[in-house]
């Protein structure tokens, strides 16, 4: 078709430096989106994947249906993204919440995939699409669907300054982080079973699926440990180096774990939840590589989805796909997550409520839905269509209201930012107060040395900065208005009126 052409075959015809600035350019326009869609409230998902189906076969002409390059791009990004929220998650914030957390990452999955399984395969008969769909490819559609994303949710609450009551954040984030490994199990199987075209014997594919998260749990948590004791005893000589042996640990472990038959993305999470909790050197820069690298991982994913699908064939699927997003927003979401958090009589109605309305739909899903793609199970592009256009609708119904149901519910409390700390080192062996205070005219009234401000006892000041500049302070050190002053007390009530007498300002407390 003239003005079309293959993302796979151009490469071969065109110079790189072409590709390479069609790349930039894209990426540069899903990162302004995504500003554009932090301020509106708008998932950024959402806007990633309008920017590739933009650029896809109905936009600009980009045709790419490499369903096994898109794989594994979806595979290595999603082990990035699934690897830096291990690291990202406090163990001490989601302790309190292990239990529900887990039981809605895996029985709340299963009840999803059973309960949407059904619906599909009810009304696949009522639609011409959706004729021919068996029962067990309507519970394969509905694995795919099974686990959620709460990634945006919380981009969204930032923006709109909204924070969470009743430790809904640590549940949900525990939830979304844990829960793909349950999805991607039920996927897998399925596939299988439809490939195979034999009975399933219950029973085994139960024990399977267990082993394998058994397996992946356990492998994770030993190759982490062994991650954080090679990363403090080897000396590389170099600094920048230490971020990228922490991304070849993060590769490692799920491909070993793929290797003794466990869920490899499982294995990610929980070694990067186990690497995240430890203390290990340079720590704080490898948490900021791997921030930008889950980003760049996203940005990398919601593109090459976006290519992926051809927007005339969303269009054959409207009717199904509504459906299909109704039940799984209104009937199958509800009912997982009050049927699993039964148990649990600290959770009220409205927290349940909340849960319900919060289980997006996001990349996952649809990268669950090429594997079909790959495998070449039959009807396998309706299930990519209708999972996509699923996508779309929860990110649009329920991405945009996030914000305002938690109000509605009376869950929301004003949001309060982590503060940012100008001395970048890590010190989380210091168990003493730690304060920042910027000095002032008034500080100085007394003399300009250290010495001078007369700071109550068991107080150090460990650092001053100037400017960019950072230097380890004596008691006749000069000082200058606009420094900074990183101070350890284990006085904090002596320390903190003697900063308010000397009209210290920008008062910052940050204790461990």
């Amino acid at each position: 078709m003239a003005g079309r052409f293959n993302l796979m075959s151009v490469v071969m015809e065109i110079s790189l430096e072409l590709i390479m600035l069609g790349l930039s350019f894209l990426f540069f326009i899903s990162i302004v989106a995504s500003k554009a869609g932090f301020r509106y409230g708008v998932p950024v998902l959402l806007l990633f994947l309008v920017i590739g189906m933009l650029s896809g076969s109905d936009g600009l002409g980009i045709q790419f249906e490499n369903f096994h390059v898109a794989q594994v791009i979806g595979t290595l990004a999603l082990c990035m993204i699934l690897f830096s929220g291990g690291l990202d998650t406090n163990i001490k914030d989601i302790q309190p919440v292990m239990a529900p957390g887990i039981v809605l990452a895996t029985a709340g999955v299963f009840l999803t995939a059973l309960i949407t399984g059904l619906f599909v395969w009810w009304i696949s008969g009522m639609t011409s699409q959706g004729a021919g769909i068996g029962f067990l490819t309507s519970l394969l559609l509905a694995s795919t669907m099974a686990s959620t994303d709460s990634a945006s949710v919380f981009a969204i609450l930032r923006t709109r300054k909204i924070s969470l009551k009743n430790n809904l954040k640590p549940l949900l984030e525990l939830e979304s982080g844990s829960n793909d490994p349950m999805a991607y199990m039920l996927t897998i199987t399925f596939i299988e079973i439809i490939l195979q075209g034999e009975a399933p014997n219950i029973w085994l594919v139960l024990v399977k699926i267990a082993w394998q998260l058994a397996i992946g749990a356990l492998a994770g948590y030993l190759l982490g440990k062994l991650t954080v004791y090679v990363i403090n005893r080897i000396d590389i000589g170099h600094d920048s180096l230490y971020p990228i042996l922490i991304f070849t640990a993060s590769i490692l472990i799920y491909s070993v774990t793929w290797f003794i038959k466990g869920n490899g993305f499982l294995a990610v999470y929980f070694g990067g939840l186990i690497i995240g909790n430890s203390r290990f050197v340079h720590k704080r820069s490898a948490l900021s590589f791997f921030d930008g690298l889950a980003w760049l991982s996203q940005i990398l994913l919601f593109l090459t989805l976006g290519l992926l699908v051809n927007p005339r064939e969303l269009v054959q699927v409207i009717v199904p796909g509504i459906l299909v997003s109704l039940a799984l927003t209104f009937v199958s979401r509800p009912l997982s997550v009050f049927l699993s958090l039964l148990p649990f009589r600290n959770i009220d109605l409205r927290s349940k409520t909340y849960i319900s309305w919060v289980g997006l739909r996001g990349a996952v899903p649809i990268i669950f839905a090429i594997f079909t793609l790959d495998a070449g199970v039959p009807h396998a592009r309706f299930i990519f269509n209708i999972v996509f256009f699923v996508t779309l609708v929860s990110l649009l119904l329920q991405g945009t209201t996030v914000a305002q149901v938690a109000r509605w519910l009376g869950l929301a409390k004003k949001y309060k930012p982590s503060r940012s700390v100008d001395f970048d080192f890590d010190s989380e062996d210091i168990k003493s107060v730690r304060l920042e205070v910027t000095v002032t005219e008034k500080t100085l009234e007394n003399g300009n040395r250290l010495i001078d401000i007369l700071l109550p006892e068991k107080t150090l000041v460990v650092l001053v900065k100037r400017g960019s500049n950072f230097f380890v302070p004596g008691g006749t050190t000069p000082l200058m208005a606009g420094d900074k002053l990183l101070m350890i007390t284990d006085d904090y009530k002596s320390l903190s009126e003697t900063c308010k007498m000397k009209g210290m300002s920008g008062y910052k407390v940050n204790n461990n």
